[in-house]
């Protein structure tokens, strides 16, 4: 890392220039942001960020990505972001197929558009225009690029369904009492056509609820806080920022 940081530290006119524009950024102090400096240092000398569909990549749009995705490891550690080597970025939504097999052996290939899938043991695939718009342009509990890298941080136990791997001392019981309940109580509110807490889309599954709520832990702390407490403990331990804050 030393030898990273010594010949590749990101330049501090364009690290300025990106990060003061980028709001999510905005509750860090000094050492912070020096430390989350040396991770996105860190993280485009270890991931390639390409574009596709002729979209020219700039270093001041891979400072933006790598920066949000290192909000996430801010108090954790490199490891995390193991086992993987890219990022791929569209100009826009993108078009997915993948393959289904139903209840009675018969293969369908389902057509998506997607801003941004995160692939196990693969590459992070973002839309630019939704990491753009979330970047400068932010909404509450909305951030493509958090939202798809938390994926990654669940996947590190080989399958991503809502519960990563805990630090130590963190209770698994506790996690799944506290994930569990706001999970269900949001699909209730869903299921019967109620106004949800949060984005009605964590619904879907554990792990789109944990993708979820980690963009509102950082992006809109006190939504989170004052619908899930309990969830909001969890990923103040889970980010380890109870203990720094």
């Amino acid at each position: 890392m030393r030898r990273i940081l010594r010949r590749n530290l990101i330049p501090h006119h364009i690290w300025h220039s990106v990060t003061r524009k980028i709001l999510v950024l905005q509750g860090l102090d000094a050492v912070e942001m020096a430390h989350l400096r040396e991770l996105t240092t860190w993280f485009l000398h270890s991931k390639a960020i390409n574009g596709v569909q002729g979209l020219e990549v700039t270093l001041a749009m891979r400072v933006a990505v790598a920066a949000q995705a290192c909000l996430l490891i801010l108090n954790l550690d490199t490891d995390y972001f193991d086992d993987w080597v890219e990022v791929i970025l569209y100009p826009g939504a993108f078009r997915v197929n993948h393959e289904q097999t139903d209840a009675i052996g018969l293969v369908h290939n389902d057509a998506s558009i997607l801003t941004g899938e995160s692939w196990l043991r693969g590459p992070v695939i973002l839309s630019w225009n939704d990491v753009e718009r979330d970047t400068y342009h932010p909404q509450a509990g909305r951030n493509v690029v958090l939202h798809e890298f938390a994926h990654k941080l669940d996947g590190l136990n080989g399958v991503t369904n809502g519960l990563p791997p805990l630090r130590r001392g963190m209770s698994r019981i506790r996690w799944a009492e506290d994930f569990s309940g706001a999970y269900d109580a949001l699909c209730l509110q869903v299921a019967t056509g109620e106004t949800a807490f949060i984005n009605p889309y964590a619904a879907t599954s554990p792990a789109e609820f944990f993708a979820v709520a980690s963009e509102y832990f950082f992006t809109a702390p006190d939504i989170l806080k004052n619908c899930c407490p309990g969830v909001h403990r969890q990923l103040a331990l889970f980010y380890r920022q109870a203990e720094v804050r």
